[in-house]
């Protein structure tokens, strides 16, 4: 397939469909509640907001219904079949609470799904129902995930890397591993929602993080990331090396000068799951927040991403296609016009840092990404 235009199009639309949700997760961006938000949008309004998808032309973007909990949406299942009968295809992110039932999880199935994402944030029950507030939510997770790989769902685990749990990534690599799930996205916390009071790592550990996911793809896991684009930079130097498939740790480490949070996750990993099996799966592309991305919130309002809190206008108002393709902030996105750091860098197409961290920590979405570690010009 041709490369596709993102200054016309987005590949991935996200729709945050309801703020609703059972969990209270101390990192949530939507800082979600038990009961909908005032102004969500109906049903009708739904539909007509999958149906404007199609103006994008084909290959229609991948619509991703989140939320919240995209499950406490009573009518979303047949919002679902409805994107599928427009050729749109769906993906879901529903929480882990008693609303995903078995019957939720067949009838996802036989909709065609195109994946489910379900968020694991620890491998034990300490970690990821300290992180989740909810009591025998681990188990539940993992109970889970079975159910859907079972069913034949492509699972997705999503993965938030902060302080607490960065210690437990070689561990969760194992559990996706012995279930049978196929990708796992890491997200890079932001300091948005409730995730302002969650402690990030430093840039020099999330460097370390980064050649940590590298080795991870080699077990035949799909391995890509959210707000860590420097993720890419790290993925070209790593595939740049020959035979870099038979490095130990400590060679990495040596070469990348790397520090000693990479070299215990790197030679736990191996520890539990002995040599890599594969070449690197990581999957990288050219999107980045507003550019080949783009967010509806549960009201309309449209944003450059989930973590970027800054409003583009409303598709109540305006179609989503032309806000995605005349906004000047997401045009000077996407024509990569960001200052500091970025606005130098050599990897600043190919990645362009975190738009959404460079608001929340300069409140310029232009500035650079304060947690990248690279310096400008280094060779690996």
């Amino acid at each position: 397939m041709a490369q596709l235009d993102f200054d016309t199009r987005p590949i991935l639309v996200f729709w945050e469909s309801t703020r609703a949700c059972l969990l209270a997760c101390k990192h949530c961006r939507a800082e979600a509640m038990p009961n909908p938000a005032p102004g969500e949008l109906t049903q009708e309004e739904g539909l007509r907001f999958i149906e404007s998808l199609t103006q994008f032309g084909r290959p229609y973007p991948v619509l991703i219904m989140t939320g919240g909990d995209v499950l406490m949406r009573a009518d979303v299942l047949d919002l679902v079949e409805h994107a599928q009968q427009l050729g749109i295809p769906v993906g879901l992110a529903p929480s882990v609470t008693p609303r995903l039932t078995e019957e939720n999880i067949q009838r996802i199935s036989t909709l065609g799904v195109k994946a489910v994402s379900i968020s694991l944030d620890g491998a034990s029950s300490v970690i990821h129902e300290g992180i989740r507030g909810i009591p025998g939510h681990f188990q539940q997770t993992i109970e889970c995930l079975k159910q859907l790989v079972n069913a034949g769902i492509t699972v997705q685990v999503n993965t938030v890397v902060m302080r607490e749990n960065v210690h437990e990534l070689p561990a969760i690599v194992q559990i996706l591993k012995e279930i049978g799930v196929k990708i796992w996205e890491v997200f890079f916390l932001v300091s948005v929602g409730r995730g302002k009071n969650v402690q990030e790592l430093e840039p020099v550990e999330y460097e370390d993080v980064a050649h940590f996911l590298f080795d991870s793809s080699k077990y035949d896991l799909i391995v890509r990331t959210v707000e860590g684009p420097f993720f890419r930079r790290v993925v070209a130097w790593r595939r740049e090396l020959s035979g870099d498939s038979g490095n130990t740790p400590g060679e990495v480490a040596e070469k990348f000068r790397l520090g000693s949070l990479y070299l215990r996750l790197a030679e736990e990993l191996r520890d539990r799951l002995g040599s890599p099996i594969s070449e690197s799966r990581s999957q990288t592309s050219g999107t980045r927040d507003g550019k080949g991305i783009i967010f509806v919130s549960h009201d309309g309002t449209v944003f450059p991403a989930g973590f970027l809190p800054i409003p583009l206008g409303n598709i109540r108002e305006t179609t989503l296609s032309a806000i995605y393709r005349e906004n000047p902030l997401l045009q000077d996105i996407r024509a990569a016009r960001f200052t500091g750091k970025c606005g130098v860098c050599d990897y600043r197409d190919a990645c362009g840092g975190s738009r959404a961290r460079a608001f929340a920590v300069n409140q310029d979405p232009l500035s650079e990404d304060s947690a990248c570690a690279y310096v400008i010009g280094a060779s690996p």
